[in-house]
């Protein structure tokens, strides 16, 4: 699996940067969760100390399913590992793992107006989306302030729809560290870190790819399940013989994100020459996405056959993130007045 070159207007972080990043389990993951986080995950695992987590408490606010809870989280730790995740150079764990955070939450509750989580765009579109407007779908991003800064994170890689979250994440980390420790600040100031070029992927309809939308391409759909859903891909009514313009064609732009620049090269010239229909283009992706994840799927089928070493890697992991929070929270506990006697 080769990623095309893409470019960022993000400079290198500095050696001592930490990354944290997490993702929800809330239904099978797709290229646009890819692009837009995953591959920046593995991209950064190796070159920094760095904690990814699969957030199953967010999950809940639309996941009542035990049993598909689970299994969709064991699914996004398999494919993360499917994908090229290393658990030996960095932290891959379940959020549920690790209790000093809801701790860490409340405290940040305490501190967040709620007419700033009244501005929330995210919150907003799930519930014009439909989605049932419950209080953790509202605080939402206090949780995420807190998954972000108790392990210590300096840079957030996220997709630009979460870009107002890290904001508010900033807000907190500043208005605690104002709050109780002016003179020596706990909690680090984080930055987002975002791919422009593939940070928003557009779905099946045009608009951003999103389970909620329910117009999805699964990271590792095949056979019939991948053509049905790609040739679904909406097009314009050009004709077959008239030359179409691929910068305005949602299916070029997830050829974009598989092909290299010479291939993309070639479709685009095909696209401008006529002759060349949508369905020839939603062939070539079904390739290309075939191809692309080819030696992954096979991983990932394995990985859930024998799901002992993935839960053996959370397992590890999720101690590792304990320590890290626990060394955190000595430190607020200390700040804050909340006396402990265990």
């Amino acid at each position: 699996m080769e990623a095309p070159t893409s470019s960022s207007t993000s400079t290198a972080p500095p050696s001592d940067t930490v990354v944290v990043s997490g993702i929800q389990p809330s239904g099978e993951l797709h290229i646009g969760n890819y692009f837009g986080a995953i591959r920046q995950h593995i991209a950064f695992h190796d070159k920094h100390e760095s904690y990814f987590f699969i957030v199953n408490y967010h999950a809940m606010t639309t996941v009542h399913d035990a049993e598909m809870l689970k299994r969709y989280t064991l699914g996004v730790a398999a494919t993360y590992l499917a994908l090229g995740f290393d658990p030996d150079k960095s932290n891959l764990f379940v959020q549920s793992d690790v209790p000093q955070l809801n701790e860490l939450t409340w405290i940040f509750h305490t501190l967040t107006p709620v007419s700033q989580l009244e501005k929330a765009v995210s919150y907003k579109d799930k519930v014009a989306q439909g989605l049932t407007a419950n209080a953790g779908l509202f605080n939402y991003p206090v949780l995420q302030a807190a998954d972000i800064l108790i392990y210590g994170g300096s840079l957030v890689p996220v997709g630009a729809d979460q870009k107002q979250h890290i904001e508010i994440t900033r807000d907190t980390a500043q208005r605690f560290n104002r709050t109780f420790c002016p003179d020596d600040s706990i909690f680090p100031v984080p930055d987002p870190y975002i791919l422009d070029d593939v940070a928003v992927v557009p779905g099946v309809d045009g608009r951003k790819m999103s389970k909620s939308y329910g117009n999805t391409i699964g990271i590792f759909d095949e056979g019939k399940t991948l053509k049905k859903n790609v040739m679904s891909i909406v097009t314009d009514s050009t004709p077959l013989e008239a030359p179409k313009d691929p910068d305005k064609d949602n299916v070029f732009a997830l050829i974009k994100l598989f092909a290299d620049v010479d291939k993309q090269a070639e479709i685009a010239e095909a696209y401008r020459a006529g002759g060349y229909g949508y369905g020839h283009a939603k062939k070539e992706l079904i390739a290309l996405i075939t191809d692309y994840f080819g030696e992954a799927r096979e991983r990932r089928r394995d990985l859930i056959a024998h799901p002992d070493y993935v839960l053996d890697v959370l397992r590890d992991a999720g101690r590792r993130g304990r320590e890290k929070a626990e060394s955190y929270m000595e430190r607020v506990r200390e700040v804050t007045g909340l006396l402990t006697t265990y």
